[in-house]
C-alpha cells in the first residue's frame, strides 16, 4: 500500500471516529428531547385543562355562564388530547355530566361528580408522568454508558494511532536525511534499508543506486577530472587579459598569470582564500571584487611603470542548471579585465579637441550675434520684411549655435573631471525664481502656463546655485518644448527627509519605456523628438550627481513626463 493511501486511511479513520461519537451523541439527545416533548404534550397539557375545570367548578354558584363556558372549552381540548389508557372513559363520563348540568341546571351532585372525574384524570396523568420520567432516566443512563464505552475504546485506538503513525512516516525521512548528509560529505558507501512495501522502499532503492553511481564516478573519473582541470588552467593562463574566478562562497578558485602580474600577488596568497580577506591587503583586488549599482562592471585605473592604464571590468555570474530546466544554481563569478588604455587616450584627445574647438568658436559666434544685433538697429539702416526675417533667422541660429557650444564646453568639463563647484547653502525659492525668469519668455510665446507649487516654508539646499539653476532651466525648457499649446507645466519643490526634491511635470507625448534607461546618455535622442544635441540631460545628470544628488525620470506614453532631482537639504 502506498504512503498516500496509508495517510488517507489514517485521516479517514480519525474522521470516522469523530462522526461516530458525534452521531451517537446526537441520536441519544434526540431521544431524550422526544421523551420530554411527549411528557409535555401528552400529560402536562391535560393537567392544565383539568386544573381550569376545577377552578371553574368553584365559581359556578357566582357566575355560572362564564364558568360553564370555561369548562366546555377545556373539556373540548381535553377530548382532543386522550393519550393514556382509561383517560377516554373518564373524559366521556365528564362530558355526560356536563351536558346534564347544561340541560337541567347546576346542582351540587353533578358538580361533585365533575370534580371527582377531573381529579381522576389528573391522577392518571400524574402516574403517566412518573412512569415516563423513569423511562427517560433509563434512556439517559443507557446513553451515558454507551458513550463512555465507545468513547473509551475509540480514544484508546486514536491514541495508539497518534503515537505510532507520525513515527511510521517520519522515521524513514529522518534516516533518509542522515544518509543524504553522509553523501554530501562524500561518504558514498552509505546505503538505505527499509523493510516495507511502499514508496520508501522504492526511495531506498533509488538512493542506493545513486550512491553506487556516485561511488563509481568518484573513483573512475577522478583522473579525467584532474586532466580537464589542468587543461582549463592552461587555457586561462594563455589568455592575454587578466582573469579571476570566484566560487559561490566568494573564495578565489583561479587567477591567471596576467592577473598575478597586475595584482603583484603570488598563488599561495590568493588561491583558495576568501576574497574579502585577500582584499584587506590589496587595494586593487578590493576594487575588482567590489560590487556597484551598475551591474558589477566599470572602469579600473591602474598605474603601471609610472603610466596610468585603464581596464574595463566585467563580472560574469556563472549559473548551473542541474536538471536542465529553468531553475539554476549560482556557482561562482568570473572577473574579466580588458586593457582599454588606448581607447581612453583617444577619448581624452576627443574631449580636449571638443573643448578647444568649442572655446575657439565662442569668439566668432559672439561676433555673429553682435552683427545680427547691429543689423536690427535702425540707425545702421532700414530693412524690409524679408531682410528682417533673414536677420531673425540668423539671430536664432547663432543663439542655437552658442547654446550647443556651451553644452560642448560643459561636456568637456564633465568628461575631464574639471567641474568647478561652489556648493553652499542656497535658497530653493531663489533657484526656482531664477529658472522661471530664464524660461518665462519661452513659455509666454508658446502660451504654456507655469504652475509653481512651493511649500509655505521654502527649504534650503546644499548646492551649486548656478549649475542647479542650469539643470532646472533645462528641465523647464524641455517641458515647455514638448507641451501642447495652452498646456501646463508643474514645477514642485518639497522636502523629503534630509533631501530637497525639485520636479518638473509636463503633459506632453511622454517617453516610451524602452527609452527611459537611455534618456540620460550623451547624444541620445528619443526617435521623433525635436532636433537637439542630446547633451542637456546627460550634462544635467553629471551636474547633479557630482553634487551628491540623484536624478530620475518617470514617463508614460500619452500622459506626459516627470523629471526630478534631489539634493541634500541644509538647516536654516
Amino acid at each position: 500500500m502506498s504512503i498516500k493511501a496509508k495517510v488517507t486511511l489514517g485521516v479517514v479513520f480519525l474522521f470516522t471516529v469523530i462522526l461516530t461519537i458525534a452521531g451517537l451523541g446526537l441520536y441519544y439527545l434526540k431521544e431524550l428531547a422526544q421523551d420530554s416533548e411527549n411528557i409535555l404534550k401528552d400529560n402536562y397539557e391535560t393537567l392544565e385543562y383539568t386544573k381550569r375545570i376545577l377552578e371553574s367548578c368553584d365559581s359556578l354558584d357566582r357566575d355560572s355562564v362564564r364558568a360553564l363556558s370555561v369548562i366546555e372549552k377545556n373539556l373540548r381540548e381535553q377530548e382532543e388530547n386522550l393519550t393514556e389508557p382509561g383517560e377516554r372513559d373518564l373524559t366521556h363520563a365528564m362530558r355526560i355530566v356536563f351536558e346534564r348540568i347544561k340541560n337541567n341546571g347546576v346542582n351540587n351532585v353533578d358538580i361533585a361528580e365533575i370534580r371527582r372525574l377531573s381529579l381522576a384524570i389528573q391522577e392518571l396523568n400524574m402516574q403517566a408522568i412518573i412512569r415516563k420520567n423513569a423511562f427517560t432516566q433509563q434512556t439517559a443512563s443507557k446513553a451515558s454508558t454507551y458513550l463512555i464505552m465507545i468513547g473509551t475504546v475509540i480514544s484508546l485506538i486514536a491514541f495508539t494511532f497518534i503515537m505510532n503513525f507520525p513515527g511510521y512516516i517520519a522515521n524513514p525521512i529522518i534516516q533518509l536525511t542522515k544518509s543524504i548528509k553522509s553523501i554530501a560529505n562524500k561518504k558514498y558507501e552509505e546505503r538505505l534499508h527499509f523493510e516495507r512495501k511502499d514508496e520508501f522502499e522504492e526511495l531506498a532503492e533509488a538512493f542506493n543506486k545513486m550512491a553506487e553511481k556516485l561511488d563509481e564516478y568518484e573513483h573512475s573519473n577522478l583522473a579525467k577530472l584532474l586532466f580537464e582541470k589542468k587543461r582549463i588552467e592552461t587555457i586561462i593562463n594563455r589568455m592575454t587579459d587578466p582573469v579571476i574566478g570566484l566560487d559561490e562562497d566568494n573564495n578565489v578558485v583561479f587567477v591567471n598569470d596576467q592577473a598575478y602580474s597586475l595584482l603583484n600577488l603570488t598563488p599561495d596568497k590568493v588561491i583558495g582564500r576568501y576574497a574579502p580577506d585577500v582584499a584587506l591587503h590589496n587595494d586593487l583586488f578590493r576594487s575588482l571584487i567590489r560590487k556597484d549599482e551598475t551591474g558589477n562592471s566599470g572602469l579600473v585605473k591602474v598605474v603601471i611603470s609610472g603610466k596610468e592604464n585603464y581596464f574595463s571590468r566585467e563580472v560574469i555570474t556563472i549559473r548551473y542548471s542541474p536538471t536542465g530546466e529553468n531553475e539554476t544554481l549560482h556557482i561562482g563569478e568570473v572577473i574579466l579585465l580588458k586593457n582599454i588604455t588606448s581607447y581612453k587616450e583617444l577619448d581624452l584627445a576627443k574631449t580636449n579637441f571638443i573643448a578647444m574647438i568649442s572655446h575657439e568658436l565662442k569668439t566668432p559666434i559672439a561676433s555673429l550675434q553682435m552683427c545680427a544685433k547691429l543689423l536690427k538697429d535702425e540707425r545702421v539702416g532700414t530693412l524690409n520684411d524679408e531682410q528682417n526675417n533673414i536677420i531673425q533667422t540668423l539671430s536664432d541660429e547663432t543663439t542655437r549655435l552658442s547654446r550647443i557650444t556651451n553644452e560642448l564646453l560643459d561636456l568637456s568639463q564633465v568628461e575631464t573631471g574639471n567641474i568647478k563647484l561652489n556648493i553652499q547653502k542656497s535658497d530653493s525659492g531663489e533657484i526656482v525664481n531664477f529658472a522661471l525668469e530664464a524660461v518665462k519668455f519661452h513659455a509666454e510665446r508658446k502660451h504654456v502656463k507655469l504652475d509653481v507649487q512651493l511649500p509655505a516654508k521654502v527649504p534650503f539646499v546644499l548646492a551649486d546655485l548656478d549649475k542647479t539653476t542650469w539643470v532646472l532651466v533645462n528641465f523647464l525648457t524641455n517641458a515647455i518644448r514638448y507641451s501642447p499649446e495652452n498646456g501646463t507645466v508643474i514645477l514642485k519643490c518639497q522636502s523629503e527627509n534630509d533631501r530637497v526634491k525639485f520636479s518638473v511635470e509636463d503633459y506632453g507625448p511622454g517617453i516610451d519605456k524602452k527609452y527611459i534607461n537611455r534618456i540620460f546618455e550623451k547624444f541620445f535622442q528619443v526617435p521623433g523628438s525635436p532636433s537637439g544635441t542630446g547633451l542637456g540631460l546627460a550634462i544635467s545628470k553629471e551636474f547633479i550627481e557630482v553634487q551628491g544628488g540623484a536624478i530620475s525620470v518617470q514617463s508614460e506614453i500619452g500622459k506626459g513626463s516627470v523629471f526630478s532631482f534631489s539634493l541634500k537639504s541644509a538647516t536654516v
